[in-house]
């Protein structure tokens, strides 16, 4: 019975230790620069192991061994899972840096100038490859407004489009 217990108890520890898989990308456009400033937002744990996946290794993100290889597998990975278009053309963007939050980090990301009207369609399959419930969430902010428009990206969904006004 003590074994029972014990189980009950170990399941639910790791149930409520990372009950779900999330990601929050929000993107603006600067409006002198024209530029899109992306900032995604992930749990840091479930990074490591996308970029362990992606590039056949083990990541220990906190301690990496090599700090510019580390980041540039993570360019490498967002490059692949995160991409942009306005009216059917790609977006360019490079990876600007990262800081780490508690049990999460913030990349940030900035997009060549741009014209941010028209179609904009989003692609981001980070880590839907290694967690079927994985939820990535796009939120839009277009001009001075402080509410988004905001995409929820999955398995099988992973890219959606808008038209901006």
């Amino acid at each position: 019975m003590l074994q029972f217990y014990t189980s009950i108890l170990t399941i639910g520890w790791m149930v409520l230790s990372h009950p779900f898989f999330i990601s929050l990308t929000e993107i603006r456009q600067n409006p002198n620069s024209k530029r899109l400033e992306i900032a995604t937002k992930i749990f840091w744990d479930d990074l490591e192991v996308g970029l362990g996946s992606f590039h056949d290794v083990k990541i220990d993100f906190l301690n990496p061994e090599n700090p510019e290889k580390l980041e540039k597998q993570i360019d490498a990975y967002f490059h692949q899972k995160i991409q942009f278009w306005v009216e059917g053309k790609e977006v360019n963007w490079s990876l600007l840096g990262y800081e780490i939050e508690e049990d999460a980090a913030w990349f940030y990301l900035e997009s060549e100038p741009v014209q941010f009207s028209g179609m904009f369609k989003v692609k981001n399959s980070l880590l839907i490859e290694d967690f079927s419930t994985q939820q990535n969430i796009v939120h839009i902010y277009e001009g001075n407004s402080r509410s988004p428009r905001s995409m929820l990206l999955t398995k099988g969904n992973e890219s959606n489009e808008m038209r901006l006004k």
